[in-house]
């Protein structure tokens, strides 16, 4: 599931986003200061707590847990990355300045504090003191500016380079001193910390002469140093000593197994062999949310698996074609099929439910057989037959699709290609995803809804596979990103939601939620997250 010049889901099924809170640091300027403060104060100092209590008891410091994943596809290099298993290993190693939270809230980490601008085109970090890296090497500017000028530069096919696409160019990060990073942007972009948080998994800070070769020595920030990798076995990390959030992490050990599938994995939790999975499937692991001791964490999110319909190419060159399609899904039946009930229904906008601007009150897209009929009559289409190209995740998605409206008379030809194949070929002329007349990809969830709409829908996008064109949805989706006030989000969000809506270039029938499966008799303070990012600072036993 490439995304370094393609792919945009980051992992399995991955599954993101409940709320875009922020807390976004305070001392912006004029109206956009409103605006953050909204959001929350962003000049934090949390290091160096003390042992915390959560709702399960006292924190017991010590042993090892043991995590079951798939095996990477590809190398574990935080500039590439892009599967589950990678961001997961990378992310107990080294840190963002800001995190995640389950919630999506930002989280200072080796970021204390960040302000724009008025108009919020240029955003100054600080940067926290006293951090080292594990070799002892002090964290400072210089670090952080090299790490987002790796990111930028094309020769390096991050992954991460398509998220500051249009937004922050190579030359656009300063270090004026060592404590303070300055980023000055193309254009006003207020949700700008959330595309150097933890929702940009590749922007990891690194040491500044960092050339590659990430397992053999895992230089980090993190809570676990990486004691060894081994591409068809597992990972073993242990505690970091010189942690500089002390005294976490309680952990002295994460070791991870690597399984060739989910159904062994999913063996392995219930017989004991591993204490949690770092990808959790919901439809196999909800059932064992009901005892046995294997508890199942979960929360809503914004990952969406989305069906793509180029509107370009007969058939759906007809906006009535493309609404009949739309009418004709059974969309709580998708939700409960496949996404084991969890998220929410999806109204063919990429403004989901969890993101505060989305409409609230554009009617439900529903199943009518009727409107179908009529929609269809409309375009002059007796019988529309078409094909739908997809990669083995989306297999029962499609089947799904392909059930439901054969049930009002479309006829749907599946074709199932390897994800190398579906997310390969030249991304600009053939790769399938892009270019085939209809199509399911699986989109891991975002913190901001500028993230699906700048690279799926905009004019002559990256990742524009239907190939929708609409100039008002363009300024509207501009004027989002600069927007200053909450009010004026919503005004525009409106805008993009209607067009989407109206023109159907993209169905989206739900937004998933995620899961992870741990034993709860043993272990506290796993969670999930909905992108499922890790976090095992706060793990301890129970």
């Amino acid at each position: 599931m490439p995304e370094n010049a393609a792919h945009p889901q980051r992992w399995q099924d991955a599954l993101p986003h409940l709320s875009r809170r922020g807390l976004l640091a305070a001392g912006a300027g004029g109206a956009l200061a409103t605006l953050l403060a909204a959001c929350g104060s962003g000049t934090h100092e949390p290091a160096g707590a003390p042992a915390a209590k959560d709702s399960g008891g006292p924190v017991r410091p010590g042993g090892t847990l043991r995590a079951g994943s798939p095996p990477p596809p590809t190398a574990v290099d935080p500039v590439t990355a892009y599967d589950g298993t990678s961001v997961a290993l990378i992310q107990l190693v080294a840190e963002y300045l800001i995190w995640l939270d389950k919630d999506f809230k930002l989280v200072p980490k080796l970021a204390t504090g960040w302000k724009s601008d008025a108009r919020g085109a240029a955003w100054t970090f600080t940067l926290r003191k006293g951090v080292t890296f594990s070799d002892g090497t002090p964290l400072d500017s210089a670090a952080v500016k090299a790490t987002f000028d790796r990111l930028l530069d094309p020769k390096n096919n991050s992954s991460a380079l398509s998220v500051f696409s249009t937004i922050l160019e190579p030359g656009g990060v300063s270090a004026p001193d060592a404590a303070t990073v300055v980023f000055t942007l193309k254009r006003p972009f207020s949700d700008f910390p959330y595309l150097v948080s933890a929702g940009n998994y590749n922007a990891v800070i690194l040491k500044k002469d960092y050339a590659g070769s990430f397992t053999k020595k895992a230089i980090g920030t993190g809570p676990f140093l990486l004691a060894s990798y081994d591409v068809s076995r597992g990972a073993t990390l242990t505690r970091n000593p010189a942690y500089w959030d002390a005294p976490k992490p309680y952990l002295d050990g994460v070791d991870v197994t690597f399984y060739a599938d989910e159904q062994s994995d999913l063996v392995a939790l219930q017989s004991g062999s591993i204490d949690a999975q770092l990808l959790s499937q919901a439809t196999l692991v909800e059932p064992l949310a009901s005892g046995g001791g294997i508890t199942v964490d979960q929360v809503g999110g914004t990952g969406v698996t989305v069906l793509t319909l180029r509107v370009d190419k007969a058939p759906f060159d007809r906006k009535e074609v493309r609404q009949a399609v739309a009418f004709a899904l059974d969309r709580p039946a998708v939700k409960a099929s496949i996404g084991a009930g969890l998220g929410d229904l999806g109204n063919d906008h990429l403004l989901a439910p969890a993101f505060p601007a989305a409409p609230k009150d554009l009617p439900q897209r529903a199943q009518d057989k009727a409107k179908v009929a009529r929609l269809l009559a409309a375009a002059g289409v007796d019988k529309l037959r078409f094909t739908l190209t997809f990669d083995p995740p989306s297999k029962d998605y499609a089947v799904t699709i392909q059930s439901q409206l054969k049930a009002v008379g479309i006829t749907v030809d599946l074709d199932q290609r390897s994800s190398s194949a579906f997310y390969g070929g030249d991304q600009a002329k053939d790769s399938p995803w892009l270019f085939t007349t209809a199509n399911l990809v699986g989109w891991a969830g975002r913190p901001v809804p500028s993230q699906f709409i700048t690279p799926m829908v905009k004019t002559g996008a990256v990742w524009n596979g239907s190939k929708y064109s609409n100039k008002a949805l363009d300024a509207a989706a501009d004027a989002y990103d600069a927007a200053t006030t909450e009010d004026e989000r919503k005004a525009q969000a409106e805008i993009i939601a209607r067009a989407l809506n109206e023109d159907v270039p993209i169905i989206v029938s739900y937004w998933s939620g995620a899961v992870r499966a741990y034993n709860g008799r043993k272990f506290r303070g796993i969670e999930a997250h909905p992108s499922q990012f890790v976090d095992f600072s706060s793990v301890s036993q129970v």
